[in-house]
């Protein structure tokens, strides 16, 4: 029985930390087992922001080990850079035909990007999910996984696969859906006790998959708490509740039930739980900590697993670009 296909990439901005193991990485993983998987690193993404070439390089690498450590098996998916792709880049210039100036600006993301950087609002900024698009159309995905913050751009996807169809009376690119594995999304809070686990609020914010354990200790112990219930079964503040949330991800059932019992009765020490929380910690991410360090010194197995990846990616994309090609007329005499 042929599997469905699923497209998935990150945007390679330096290293993971818990949100986005728990929040995209973790379902990849399970995505291998039921799907024909591809998955990528976005370089050509990264380029909207003119990241030095050193630091791409070294972050692409980063990306390629921490997926590996984390579980995704050359094996059982395609991993692969997107600019192995040559079919990538021509795609885009084929679908940015099929997207209008109108539809680009009034993009959420594009406008924050307007926003927050006004001095690089660059061509690749307008037309970012023409090329997330191509990402996906490009092995004809069926599914695709995606957060609150992308469901605009799976629209837009589907808008264009739906523009093209329609324009060469064919029914060549399926409409990509939206996927997860049910229940809400998962939201890692951040260590500040505002808001959502990200790099842009700094280290000491974020638990990072190949953090040391002293700095898991110390990061945690420094996370933000308050000064204890002052009644019994009273509700937990928001800054209280990221700290059980973390909790509720790396400790067993027993622990977190006690420390929960002992804020019900308001004899909670946070100095404790924030000990056992860090131990905790340290445990659940030492396997995926080693794993880094075996994979970081192995750059003959990295090369070799892109490569066989690069290789089964451009097949397909070859395989639609000679597709795509033959419907819009672009053919040798």
């Amino acid at each position: 029985m042929t599997k469905e296909i699923t497209v998935s990439g990150v945007r390679p901005t330096g290293r993971q930390h818990l949100g986005n193991y728990f929040g995209a990485v973790l379902n990849f993983v399970k995505m291998q087992e039921l799907f024909d998987g591809y998955f990528f690193v976005a370089d050509y993404h990264s380029l909207t922001t003119h990241p030095k070439a050193a630091d791409l390089q070294a972050n692409v690498k980063q990306i390629v080990i921490e997926y590996l450590a984390c579980g995704l098996d050359p094996n059982k998916c395609t991993l692969y850079l997107q600019s192995d792709l040559p079919q990538v880049p021509e795609l885009y210039l084929i679908f940015n035909m099929f997207a209008y100036l109108g539809e680009l600006e009034r993009e959420a993301t594009f406008k924050e990007k307007v926003r927050d950087q006004p001095n690089n609002v660059n061509a690749g900024l307008l037309t970012y999910p023409v090329l997330m698009a191509v990402d996906i159309v490009i092995h004809k995905a069926a599914k695709v996984p995606v957060g609150k913050d992308q469901q605009q751009h799976l629209e837009m996807t589907r808008d264009y696969a739906k523009r093209f169809n329609s324009l060469y009376n064919c029914n060549y690119f399926p409409e990509p859906e939206a996927f997860n594995f049910g229940g809400n999304l998962v939201s890692i809070p951040s260590l500040d006790g505002e808001g959502k686990m990200s790099k842009s609020k700094g280290e000491q914010t974020c638990i990072y998959l190949s953090d040391e354990p002293d700095a898991i200790r110390k990061k945690i112990m420094r996370a933000v708490s308050d000064s204890g219930p002052t009644a019994p079964n009273s509700a937990k503040p928001q800054i209280i509740q990221n700290l059980f949330s973390l909790m509720d991800l790396v400790s067993t059932k027993d622990t977190v039930q006690v420390f929960d019992e002992k804020y019900n009765n308001c004899t909670i020490r946070y100095g404790d739980m924030k000990k056992q929380l860090a131990e905790d910690m340290v445990l659940f991410l030492a396997p995926i900590r080693e794993k880094i360090k075996e994979l970081s010194s192995n750059d003959k197995l990295l090369a070799q697993i892109i490569g066989d990846g690069g290789n089964k990616a451009r097949q397909s994309a070859a395989q639609t670009i000679k597709d795509v090609r033959e419907i819009v007329g672009i053919k040798n005499f």
